[in-house]
């Protein structure tokens, strides 16, 4: 049986091609589009869109909900099988107005790729996130060995994660130029930078760590003075590979090129992580855990504003809701306290007037947008 129709593959390019030059969709969510396709095709023995009919979906998502992830050997979970149901429903959302298939295709047809409301709730639910403490990652970057230009560059890319919260592709993509040590920033530029969606903003050091300061502030200038490194010359500079005396490639250096892709980043975390005895955190956790930390400070709305501001974030909300959820030990700590109504943990009026002033000043005074 062929595993491709002809006909489907020059309407799905026509669709992926839409989503990224009129819709602006990345190409990490244009291939889960893409993988989305392909998983409905197999499903109905790659037939032509054109022969669609509602039993179809239907028949999908029962097969969908019977489906095993090929790497844990789970079954699929509820937010995978949202995602993989709301990008087919796009697609044929899509498709029932253009020409060739309005005859075939009607707009409610696409409604067919839905869950249940109770299945929604489940893929929706806000479940608990894996965050590191400071004192783990302070842990992981004493352990780290620094004998060599690439376990120095390993380690400053924890260092760096450590006090700025870059996302994984910024990190990736980062320039020396970009690193401006005597103001304490980085300058996350859009246009060199592979920031979410674009974006462009200065990141300045958070004071969370003056050993991680330290090792990243070695490591930019190590660049410059031993290694002539320029303002385009990579920050995070991939891995040199050459023979060695028993003819195998190995690592012999830097090269004078950024990775291709966040991949080696990755790795770089997990076998830190490991080399402490530490569980793996992702880099995208640094940005929870600084959240968390933020607000052990005691900070004003002004400067919640800023600690938003470092991550990106033009809205203080989104920091709140996006990176804000208590662990489930502290929100039990939190509720505990809460009811000693005579002791040291009962809420002052100052306190109070000071979240008042928090919520005022992120509603009005521009300090939400």
């Amino acid at each position: 049986m062929n595993k491709h129709n002809a006909s489907n593959v020059r309407i799905k390019r026509e669709y992926l091609g839409y989503l990224k030059q009129a819709k602006g969709r990345d190409e990490a969510t244009i291939d889960a589009v893409a993988k989305s396709l392909a998983r409905f095709e197999e499903s109905t023995g790659w037939k032509d869109f054109k022969r669609f009919h509602r039993g179809q979906a239907v028949a999908f998502k029962a097969r969908l909900g019977e489906a095993v992830n090929g790497r844990t050997g789970e079954r699929l979970s509820k937010s995978t099988m949202l995602s993989t149901l709301r990008n087919l429903r796009e697609f044929f959302f899509w498709l029932a107005h253009q020409q060739g298939f309005k005859s075939q295709i009607g707009y409610a047809d696409a409604d067919y790729f839905t869950l249940s409301g109770k299945e929604v709730t489940v893929a929706r639910a806000r479940r608990e996130k894996s965050v590191p403490t400071l004192e783990q990652v302070r842990r992981v970057l004493r352990i780290m060995p620094a004998g060599t230009a690439l376990e120095r560059r390993d380690r400053a890319l924890i260092a760096l994660t450590t006090i700025t919260g870059a996302r994984i592709g910024a990190l990736a993509s980062f320039r020396h130029g970009h690193v401006n040590l005597y103001e304490g920033y980085v300058e996350q530029d859009g246009r060199t930078v592979q920031t979410k969606f674009g974006k462009t903003f200065p990141t300045f050091f958070l004071p969370v760590s003056e050993d991680a300061l330290a090792i990243f502030t070695d490591w930019h200038q190590e660049l410059e003075r031993d290694h002539f490194w320029g303002p385009t010359d990579p920050l995070f500079p991939a891995t040199e590979m050459a023979l060695d005396q028993d003819g195998a490639f190995s690592a012999s250096g830097l090269c004078r090129r950024a990775w291709s892709t966040t991949g080696s980043a990755r790795d770089i975390f997990k076998r830190a992580f490991a080399a402490a005895g530490l569980p793996y955190y992702n880099p995208h956790s640094f940005r929870d855990m600084l959240v968390r930390h933020a607000f052990t400070l005691n900070l004003s709305p002004e400067q919640m504003k800023a600690w938003s501001q470092n991550l990106g974030h033009a809205d203080v909300l989104t920091t709140f809701t996006s990176y804000g959820q208590l662990p489930s030990h502290r929100q039990g700590e939190l509720i505990r306290q809460s009811g000693n109504a005579g002791g040291a943990n009962r809420i002052t009026t100052a306190e109070l007037a000071a979240v008042k002033a928090l919520i005022g000043r992120i509603e009005g005074s521009g300090l939400s947008a």
